[in-house]
């Protein structure tokens, strides 16, 4: 059987990594992969964009299945494109994909199908959203309605800091035309919660739950990153906040999502808060999260590919998904300056025993040599029979893994081990 991941960063690596345990798998194909990957699966120079050049390939090598793993090919419309030419897909379907292609399209929903989520408005004027402010809760959070590389979102203190992200998104266009619409949306407080589901839009089963860490620096300081690291489960989603968000978030959004003649298949990613009030919806993401991916899937004892076809047929239902008993934790190490400016191009050196363990997301093959080549460059995970020992491993593998320029959070998981 072939396959194929479109991506290349860290969350696909920990994909191929885990479809790589599955034997039925004669060649597994990364579009366009990194040099990390490399060592996983056959890398093709493809970008994860060129839906064209995607289906070409799939045609022409006669790819039994594909998962579409990062956002922007997903809202394109690739999964429609690799089906139309009977290529079956891990992955939604463009109409689906819009519940994180649009911030708007996700918080219209949850209003009209009474999903918990912080209050909100919308704006396509910035002088409306600029009135708006001068009397709105303080703080709040700006959002671009639409895709911006996970840096859409702007939690301001103060409202001249509000007003300053309302202009930079709507004048300014830092993330181009994303930032055509805002949502202005009501601060919410309380631990924040990841949690990746399977869903063939007729049975969803949510995965081990996790905690990101955003910010670069230790406690929660610096600017905000694509995650410098993440540990599972999470210590604040209990059991019968589990049983709440089934009941009154993650079944709702399957099945208004059917509602509405969307109906998604694929990992649908609940970003949560548990509010003094009880658990809401932050955000949606359509596809695998990105360090959570790097927890998840480790500890994941079902075969992965099964699920995944499962999905995709529409039958998740008839097949086992179990996950292991313990704990995960995933450090990322980064160039020092992320994510700011930072150098690259220097030497990755992971010894022979921990390539299993480590997810290379910003890393390529120069002179024979795998180099950095990016902000983030690899995840370490261990996993352990406790959160503490699992904390403790990664660190000490990261210890171990060298290149110049690294750096790392020291206190990933500390919030959670205080917490339990």
């Amino acid at each position: 059987m072939k396959v194929m991941v479109v991506g290349g960063g860290g969350r696909e690596h920990a994909i191929i990594k885990s479809l790589k345990k599955n034997t039925d798998i004669e060649k597994l194909y990364a579009l366009p992969g990194n040099g990390g990957i490399a060592a996983d699966a056959e890398c093709v120079s493809i970008g994860a964009k060129d839906i064209e050049g995607v289906v070409n390939f799939a045609k022409e090598n006669g790819i039994d299945f594909a998962v579409v793993a990062p956002d922007d090919p997903l809202v394109l419309g690739m999964v429609d494109a690799l089906e139309a030419i009977g290529v079956p897909c891990f992955g939604p379907n463009k109409a689906a994909a819009i519940i994180e292609g649009s911030k708007v399209f996700s918080k219209d929903l949850m209003k009209k199908y009474n999903i918990p989520t912080a209050e909100y408005e919308v704006f396509t004027e910035m002088d409306k959203a600029l009135l708006y402010l001068e009397t709105a809760p303080i703080p709040t959070v700006i959002k671009a309605d639409g895709l911006a590389l996970g840096k859409g979102v702007i939690i301001a203190q103060t409202r001249d800091e509000a007003k300053d992200a309302v202009r930079s998104m709507m004048e300014d266009k830092i993330f181009g035309e994303s930032g055509s619409r805002v949502v202005i949306e009501e601060f919410l407080t309380g631990p924040e919660v990841s949690v990746l589901a399977f869903t063939d839009g007729k049975t969803m089963i949510p995965m081990v739950s996790s905690m990101d860490h955003k910010r670069a620096l230790d406690n929660d300081q610096g600017l905000n990153t694509g995650g410098m690291g993440t540990i599972a489960p999470n210590p604040y989603y209990t059991a019968d906040i589990a049983k709440e968000c089934m009941d009154t978030i993650f079944i709702p959004t399957m099945n208004a999502m059917n509602a509405e003649n969307r109906t998604f298949k694929g990992c649908l990613y609940f970003g949560l808060m548990i509010t003094p009030k009880g658990p809401k919806v932050i955000e949606y993401n359509c596809r695998f999260g990105d360090p959570e991916t790097q927890v998840v899937l480790p500890m994941l004892k079902s075969d992965l590919l099964t699920i995944m076809m499962a999905v995709s047929k529409g039958e998740l239902a008839s097949v086992p998904v179990e996950f292991m008993d313990g704990a995960a934790a995933c450090v990322v190490m980064a160039s020092n300056g992320y994510p700011g400016k930072y150098q690259t191009g220097y030497e990755i050196v992971i010894p022979a025993d921990l390539e299993a363990e480590c997810y290379v997301a910003g890393g390529k093959i120069a002179d024979g040599k795998l180099v950095t080549s990016g902000g983030r460059v690899l995840g370490v995970t261990a996993v352990a029979e406790n959160l503490e020992k699992a904390i403790a491993k990664s660190y000490s593998q990261v210890e171990r893994v060298t290149f110049e320029n690294a750096y790392y959070r020291k206190d990933i998981g500390k919030r959670a081990l205080a917490a339990k």
